[in-house]
């Protein structure tokens, strides 16, 4: 009888054990947070996934990550543990007191996330915008950085904007285009501003960033389900010239392995943007999307993705 026992007791403990074990990777593999910056801002954290952990740095300014997880997420979560994180002034993250938008200050959010969590090195993946802010990162910590995935990236707005998004606004608008959108003194950004209003009124603003119109309404559909969102990154950040500069000139020095995926039909970044980034290990990746490919063409995404992992870390 008391042989009995003891071998229940061991059972008990071995049961008690293995759900420890299963609570505590269940935390590691999704959990929701905010993390407090050291300037006292609430970042957005979560973490869902099982794999190599993988920082998703998003685009817009202002785009926030609901958009990768939503469309990406599925499938993302089955190779890497997704950080999905929503940028200072944006979306369920605060802003801070101090209107500090900086490019070093937005590297120190990275890293102030990646050591909160624990991680010693992680990949980035990084969509539109995201691009100069990931290859910041690595030129500033190349050290935590195994490697870098470049979804339909800008390394220079003032390139994308002249070459492709405006030339682009323009043709859509032909004889409605502001005259001082065609004024090449002025600079591009204020032409910009200038035809947005009538690319809005004309309903013709989704054809720069989308193949299909059903697929601008499933992306503003994701915003529906939440009662409040910070928007003022993508009012601020843009005023700083520290994101206007050239960074395809960093792209030759960074180390890492990159996955440089570009849209054929991408007028926001521009199909032929790809030509002058200069990264050492690069696997080239064009497809026949818009902006958005992981909600116009997920599986050739995912293609590449999982290639590109296959082909530098396994």
């Amino acid at each position: 009888m008391s042989h009995f026992k003891e071998n229940q007791k061991i059972n008990t403990m071995r049961l008690a054990v293995f759900l420890l074990i299963v609570l505590l990777n269940f935390s590691v593999q999704s959990q929701e947070i905010f993390i407090t910056t050291s300037d006292n801002v609430q970042l957005f954290v979560k973490v869902k996934g099982n794999g190599p952990a993988c920082l998703y740095i998003h685009g817009g300014p202002g785009s926030g990550s609901n958009w990768m997880e939503v469309f990406m997420g599925d499938s993302l979560e089955q190779h890497f543990q997704m950080i999905y994180l929503d940028q200072r002034g944006v979306g369920r993250s605060s802003s801070p007191s101090d209107n500090n938008y900086s490019l070093a200050r937005m590297i120190k959010d990275f890293e102030e996330v990646r050591i909160s969590l624990g991680i010693k090195e992680l990949l980035t993946i990084g969509h539109s915008f995201g691009g100069i802010l990931q290859t910041a990162y690595v030129q500033s910590n190349p050290e935590v950085i195994s490697g870098l995935m470049y979804i339909n990236c800008t390394l220079d707005m003032n390139d994308s904007f002249e070459k492709s998004w405006l030339p682009k606004a323009m043709e859509l608008m032909g004889d409605d285009t502001p005259d001082n959108c065609r004024d090449t003194t002025v600079p591009v950004y204020q032409r910009m501003l200038a035809i947005m209003p009538v690319l809005g009124e004309k309903g013709e603003m989704w054809k720069i960033f989308f193949n299909q119109q059903e697929d601008s309404w499933k992306m503003n559909e994701t915003y529906s389900k939440f009662e409040s969102w910070n928007d003022e990154q993508s009012e601020q950040i843009l005023e700083f010239d520290e994101y206007w500069q050239d960074f395809r000139k960093y792209s030759e020095k960074v180390k890492q392995p990159v996955l440089f995926y570009y849209g054929e039909t991408d007028w926001a970044i521009g199909p032929e943007h790809y030509k002058e980034v200069r990264f050492p290990e690069m696997l080239l990746w064009g497809s026949k999307v818009g902006h958005m490919p992981f909600l116009e063409d997920k599986a050739d995404l995912l293609k590449a993705i999982i290639h590109y992992k296959a082909k530098y870390f396994q």
